[in-house]
């Protein structure tokens, strides 16, 4: 067993464990640790507790110390020299004629490097812009290229559905989206309306996956022949995942008629898989594979 704490250095980002040694933490309040970028100063995701050693990778750096006063100051400071970077380095770029777009800058606790995040089409040769920034900071100074679903969390902005991004409110770290997650959830196959911001599949297409699996399990395949509590037999003709509910063609007095259900008021044989009818142009569908793809590895 280990005794733990959890650091996040952003506001919302993956969290990484350290040794507290004797100090007891309680979430929320500041640390400063050493990461394999330098000295950082961190908060606190998740005070003292103990794990299994499974779940760590030994050795833990230790906490080196609550963050103080003079600390945080430390911090905003940072945070204004992020900005006056930002401008330079843009005016630098411009200088430089390079074919990239700035995205964020980041400022080690202890100012021993400088991060300056980018996008680009392509590779971008920035030797000389490294050097030019260099001799204006006089630090060490770290380009780094990043895909745009970084770009979007580091960015924020409001989804499709009206609500913050889901990788700038909650989610610590991205997980690979297929299109097998959009026809589990009968969705629309049409790259537009199942790709978020950022032209990658939405999110919310993975952390949501696992409830529909769940729910689709329990409900009968459109086509399937089932039996109702009143007696009447009759064909699926759709499903509503989320109610779990079904519309039933059902035969009464020689005519056919659309009955909804609750599907406990149902009686079917289940089966496994689900055969989902999805009218997509084989232009749609490569539109989409090509999309899934894409789905680069964060670099955050």
């Amino acid at each position: 067993m280990a005794e733990i704490i959890g650091v996040r250095f952003k506001s919302v980002g993956k969290v990484y464990y350290f040794d507290p040694g004797d100090l007891m933490i309680e979430k929320g309040g500041h640390v400063i640790v050493e990461t394999a970028r330098g000295v950082e100063c961190g908060e606190v995701a998740m005070g003292n507790r103990t794990i299994g050693d499974k779940e760590v990778v030994k050795p833990l750096k230790k906490v080196m110390r609550i963050a103080t006063p003079e600390d945080m100051r430390r911090v905003g400071e940072n945070a204004a020299k992020e900005k006056h970077a930002f401008k330079v380095c843009e005016e630098k770029i411009a200088r430089h004629k390079l074919n990239m777009k700035l995205v964020d800058v980041e400022f080690t606790f202890d100012n021993n490097k400088i991060l300056f995040y980018f996008t680009a089409d392509g590779r971008v040769d920035f030797r000389e812009l490294v050097k030019d920034l260099a001799s204006v900071f006089r630090t060490r100074i770290e380009l780094r290229q990043i895909g745009v679903r970084d770009e979007a969390k580091m960015i924020g902005g409001l989804g499709i559905c009206g609500r913050p991004f889901c990788c700038g409110s909650f989610l610590g770290g991205f997980q690979p989206v297929s299109i097998k997650m959009a026809k589990e959830q009968g969705l629309s196959l049409n790259p537009v309306k199942i790709s978020g911001t950022c032209g990658r599949l939405m999110c919310c297409l993975k952390h949501e996956e696992e409830t529909y699996e769940d729910l689709n399990r329990r409900l009968p395949n459109i086509g399937d022949y089932v039996t109702t509590d009143d007696g009447l037999k009759g064909e699926v003709s759709s499903v509503n995942v989320l109610r779990q509910q079904v519309k039933v063609i059902v035969n009464v007095d020689d005519e056919k008629e659309i009955r909804e259900y609750l599907l406990d008021q149902l009686r079917f044989k289940k089966r496994h898989g689900r055969n989902k009818k999805n009218d997509v142009s084989e232009k749609e569908l490569k539109e989409l594979e090509k999309l899934e793809k894409q789905d680069e590895k964060s670099k955050l």
